[in-house]
């Protein structure tokens, strides 16, 4: 899901010349989307109102609930970086940011399932995701502008993890995905309209124009799913397994979309389909169990 909403908010993002303009497209039409569903759906409204009491209670702080706005970053840099680097190396590089990040959220026990040990094999699969996101942006590094821009994304993943975890207490709180999700949705929107404002002011209007093709509207309807389906099964699997889940579906489906629909002229290169493989490598070894724990 993110691999095919990373290459249509970067095809909207060139259409209309502006990554934050595309941003605000994607994630307030996903907000409008859940909007609706609150207005239609009354254990979403009676989720939204659990997850009040529970902050009135002092049960869930202000700041969990800002998880939106590490979203909205990742789809600014969707916007931004992937019509330059293509789906491959902009998954690779949001994978970096994303293991390591995990590993200190359920360390410190950050989502809803407490605390959980840093293995050797946890260890180790970050350090190689690390490893390869070197070898999948090697091919860059004639041209350090393009290779500069996978640190957007490398950053976004490092949010991505903790949005994860705050999105799975505030579902914990709220009884329903779309409920947490909607929060998600509204935080995100109004980070990225102050940050639209910002970038009018600076650099004026977008030069591009709103395109035709409804599927470039589908962004943030991929993202309402994916944020649902994350905050409802963190509170199982823990951030990081979810983490490396979601990362062996991105890069795969990364490599498939980059050679069949590719962002620039060229499909991934033989380095980015290295780092690709290694990454997944070092997803099989982060997930090997330990001892204590089957």
């Amino acid at each position: 899901m993110i691999a095919i909403q990373s290459r249509i908010n970067g095809e909207l993002g060139a259409r209309l010349h502006d990554g934050i303009a595309a941003a605000v497209v994607s994630f307030g039409l996903g907000l409008l989307a859940l909007a609706v569903l609150a207005g239609a759906l009354a254990p979403v409204r009676r989720g939204l109102a659990a997850v009040r009491e529970a902050v009135g209670a002092g049960h869930l702080r202000r700041w969990q609930l800002l998880g939106g706005v590490c979203g909205a970053l990742l789809v600014v840099s969707q916007g931004v970086t992937v019509p330059a680097l293509g789906v491959a190396v902009f998954s690779v590089a949001i994978v970096a940011g994303q293991s390591i990040s995990s590993l200190a959220v359920d360390r410190f026990g950050l989502g809803p399932t407490g605390r959980h040990p840093l293995t050797p094999a946890r260890m180790i699969g970050a350090v190689l995701t690390v490893a390869a996101v070197l070898v999948a942006v090697s091919s860059q590094a004639t041209r350090p502008g393009l290779l500069a821009l996978a640190a957007l994304p490398a950053l976004a993943g490092v949010g991505t993890a903790w949005q994860t975890a705050v999105n799975g207490l505030v579902r914990k709180f709220a009884g329903l995905a779309l409920s947490a999700a909607f929060i998600n949705f509204l935080a995100g929107t109004v980070a990225l309209l102050v940050a639209f404002a910002v970038d009018v002011a600076l650099r004026g209007w977008p030069t591009g124009s709103l395109p035709h093709e409804p599927w470039l509207y589908l962004g943030g309807l991929i993202g309402v799913g994916f944020i649902a389906v994350s905050a409802s099964i963190v509170r199982w699997t823990g951030v990081l397994l979810l983490s490396l889940g979601t990362i062996a579906g991105q890069l795969v489906g990364a490599a498939v979309i980059d050679f069949l629909v590719p962002a620039h002229a060229h499909g991934p290169g033989t380095s980015t389909l290295i780092g690709i493989a290694l990454t997944l490598v070092a997803v099989g070894i982060a997930a090997l169990p330990s001892r204590h724990r089957s």
